[in-house]
Formats: C-alpha cells, sequence, structure tokens
C-alpha cells in the first residue's frame, strides 16, 4: 500500500467530513443525499434532485455554497423561459459604442436549476453547453466558466402538466439523479424546530453554517479524487454492470458507455470519503442506484406491470457477479 497515498485520502476524508458536518449545521437527516451530493462534487459532476416540493433542495444547496464560500444563483425554470435568460446576452454599451456581453446566472459556481423540466427544450438545450462543455456561447462568442462549476437541478415527479420531458441526451450528463422523501418523523419535528425557532418568516436556518473550505481546496480535492486507485477488475465490473442493462428483461434502452464511466467516477469520490486511496466494488455497488437510475428506459410491458427502473438497477446488480477482492 502505498502510505503516502493513503495518508492524502485520510486527510481528504476528514476535510469532506467537515463539510458533511457543516451542511448539517442547516438540513436535518437526509444523510444519502448529502454525501451524494458530496461525491459529485468531488468528481466534477452534475446532479439532478427529484422530490416533491418543501424537502430541503434550496437549503442544500445554500449550505453547500455558504460551507464552501462559493457563489451560488438560482434559476426558477418556467415555460417561457428563454436561453438569454440562463446564458445572457449582449447590450450596446453607449459609453464606448461597443457591444458588452451581460452574463447570465449560469455564470457562478453552484447553480440551482428549480423545476428544470418547465422550460422547454431550446432552454434545456442551453444549459447542455454548460453542463458538458463548462461554457457558454453568447452571440457568437465563447466564455469559459469559472471552476469549480456544479449543476443541481431539480424537477417535481407528480405534476406533469405544463412540463417537458427532459431529453435522453441531457439527461445522460446528469452525473447522479438522487431521489430525495419524506423525512422520518423525529427528523421532521427538528426541521420544524429549526426553521422556526427564531427564525423570522420563511428564513433559511443557515446562521450556523461557517466556511470550512475554499475553492482551491476543493480543487485540490477533486484533483486528489481523479487519482484514486481503480483496479482493472473493478473497471471491468462497472462496464458489465453497464451493458447488462442494455440487454436485462424490463429495460428497453439500457446504459451507455457513460454509465460505466459515471460508476468509476463516482466511486472513486465515494472511496475518498471513506479514507482509502483505492476503489473497491462495493463503491460501484453502493452508487449504482444514482449513477444509472436516470441512464435506462422501461419496456411498456414493464411499466404496464408497475416496474420502476430502480427495481431493475437492484436486480441488475444483485445478479452481476462482483470480483473478488
Amino acid at each position: 500500500m502505498n502510505t503516502d497515498a493513503q495518508q492524502t485520502a485520510e486527510r481528504a476524508a476528514e476535510l469532506v467530513g467537515k463539510l458533511r458536518a457543516m451542511i448539517a449545521e442547516a438540513m436535518v437527516g437526509q444523510e444519502a443525499v448529502i454525501d451524494q451530493v458530496l461525491m459529485a462534487l468531488l468528481c466534477c459532476g452534475h446532479v439532478l434532485v427529484e422530490g416533491v416540493p418543501g424537502l430541503g433542495k434550496t437549503l442544500l444547496i445554500r449550505a453547500l455554497a455558504q460551507a464552501l464560500s462559493l457563489q451560488h444563483a438560482r434559476v426558477q425554470f418556467t415555460p417561457d423561459l428563454m436561453p438569454s435568460d440562463l446564458t445572457g446576452h449582449t447590450i450596446l454599451d453607449t459609453a464606448t459604442n461597443a457591444m458588452r456581453v451581460l452574463r447570465g446566472p449560469v455564470f457562478t459556481n453552484i447553480l440551482l436549476a428549480d423545476e428544470i423540466n418547465r422550460a422547454p427544450a431550446k432552454t434545456q438545450s442551453a444549459l447542455l453547453e454548460v453542463m458538458q462543455e463548462f461554457q457558454v456561447t453568447v452571440e457568437g462568442h465563447t466564455i469559459q466558466l469559472a471552476r469549480p462549476f456544479m449543476v443541481l437541478a431539480t424537477q417535481n415527479p407528480i405534476e406533469t402538466e405544463g412540463t417537458y420531458a427532459l431529453p435522453e441526451a441531457q439527461l445522460d450528463r446528469f452525473l447522479f439523479k438522487i431521489n430525495i422523501d419524506y423525512p422520518a418523523t423525529e427528523e421532521e419535528s427538528a426541521i420544524v424546530l429549526r426553521a422556526t425557532d427564531m427564525q423570522a418568516g420563511d428564513q433559511l436556518p443557515l446562521a450556523r453554517v461557517k466556511p470550512c473550505l475554499d475553492a482551491r481546496l476543493l480543487e485540490l480535492l477533486q484533483a486528489t479524487t481523479s487519482r484514486q486507485r481503480v483496479e482493472p477488475t473493478v473497471i471491468d465490473y462497472a462496464v458489465r454492470l453497464a451493458r447488462a442493462t442494455r440487454a436485462w428483461p424490463g429495460i428497453a434502452i439500457g446504459s451507455g458507455t457513460r454509465g460505466a464511466i459515471s460508476l468509476v467516477r463516482a466511486a472513486r469520490a465515494r472511496a475518498l470519503m471513506a479514507g482509502r486511496d483505492f476503489v473497491t466494488p462495493d463503491d460501484i455497488k453502493d452508487i449504482a442506484q444514482p449513477a444509472l437510475l436516470h441512464r435506462i428506459a422501461l419496456t411498456p410491458d414493464a411499466m404496464l406491470e408497475g416496474r420502476v427502473p430502480g427495481a431493475l438497477i437492484r436486480e441488475v446488480v444483485e445478479q452481476t457477479p462482483a470480483p473478488r477482492q
């Protein structure tokens, strides 16, 4: 074992633990959701969060940005939202008699795209370039985004009126799709207390969230994550999981190669958060659900039978042999 690499991983895990603890100062419960968002952050990925309103999605991004001393922005997606409302547009500067770019809300570090499926395809495609290329094209001019940059998009799984299904190409750009569920009774009581005790109106309980990392340290953590050791057998396991979805009963469209890439990238982050400098098959198993959930489509028969993507992914993981450690 490489002692230096192991010590680096342990120090990185300690830093991520401080970040997790600071987010928990604002957000009660939802530990799995927080961990998956932090994994995506460590490997420069984007996250699609699905859940009903009022479960803390905005609170999570505000706490994350505040703990990281990063800029954040929130965009409420609506059917009349135009691409320029996201990316910005040019205006004539009367002082210089030249065109000047007014930058849109995507020029930030952490972007909350709220109810992303309410925007039409043209606006969603504008966000696609931002997510994949980390750049914006305005009036033919390409502008690079500042790093780090992360999109946390949300969608409501219940309401369908006035929504547009996300195209498969954009869904595939998200590292994870995370389902955020109702909290337990004790957690919900704690949430209500924290949101109402000494809080005026709907003010978010962010007073106890203090900066514990900055952009420089985060970039170092991301670089450390990318250097996590992955054995060829573990990479092969990730590939076999992605390939298994393509011929699985009940799945009409399986995961592409980006699914296997996402499995390996996210597993590196999970290993780092555990204080290890190497990836295990269990790391792959643990993140298979959020990494593959949005990359498959069910057959009509499976939908009529009431089957859900999560159950099929679980079957794939359980029945695909993992390499011995």
